[in-house]
């Protein structure tokens, strides 16, 4: 299995692996939005990391460079050195493998290359696999808030984040 930037080639292929793999009562996932941030992915708006063995999608991290949730970020990073965690789904053969936070550690360190230095990611508060592999990956929870999106648990969304230093993001990504 081998971690490698999304290409706009990829597009096509992620919004059904998106909804199917990503489909769980935790995970908010409009299909619209899911085809919006592929779209964004083809044309360059959105970036990210794909895992696949032998030509097989097993993963995918899609990110962009956005000040997505201000009131988080800390006020030494300025917004255009912010980026936003758009989607995080590994194929369900694989759960619990640590594939999601080599993944979103992968995502970390192309975004720290590229000269971000503030990350944040949000997920249901009450799902424990996202935050576990947010957790391994060196985020924090920063708050929570009542989120009319969900509809299962507690209702809420816990927003994550954090800080990003090329010299300590590593990870093997070719």
């Amino acid at each position: 299995m081998r971690i490698r930037s999304a290409a706009p080639s990829d597009a096509a292929l992620l919004p059904a692996f998106i909804l199917q793999e990503g489909a769980n009562p935790w995970n908010w996932l409009p299909e619209d939005g899911v085809r919006q941030t592929a779209a964004q992915l083809a044309s360059g708006e959105v970036a990210g990391v794909v895992l696949e063995a032998e030509g097989e999608l097993l993963g995918v991290m899609l990110y962009c460079r956005a000040d997505h949730y201000p009131a988080y970020r800390p006020s030494s990073i300025p917004p255009e050195q912010a980026a936003y965690v758009i989607e995080a789904v590994v194929s369900r053969r694989l759960a619990g493998q640590g594939w999601g936070s080599r993944l979103l550690l992968a995502a970390c360190a192309r975004l720290a290359e590229e000269g971000a230095r503030w990350v944040c990611a949000d997920r249901h508060e009450e799902n424990a696999g996202s935050a576990g592999m947010m957790r391994k990956a060196g985020f924090a929870v920063l708050g929570a808030f009542e989120d009319e999106r969900r509809n299962h648990g507690s209702r809420r969304t816990a927003v994550c984040g954090r800080y990003l230093d090329p010299a300590s993001v590593t990870t093997a990504c070719s």
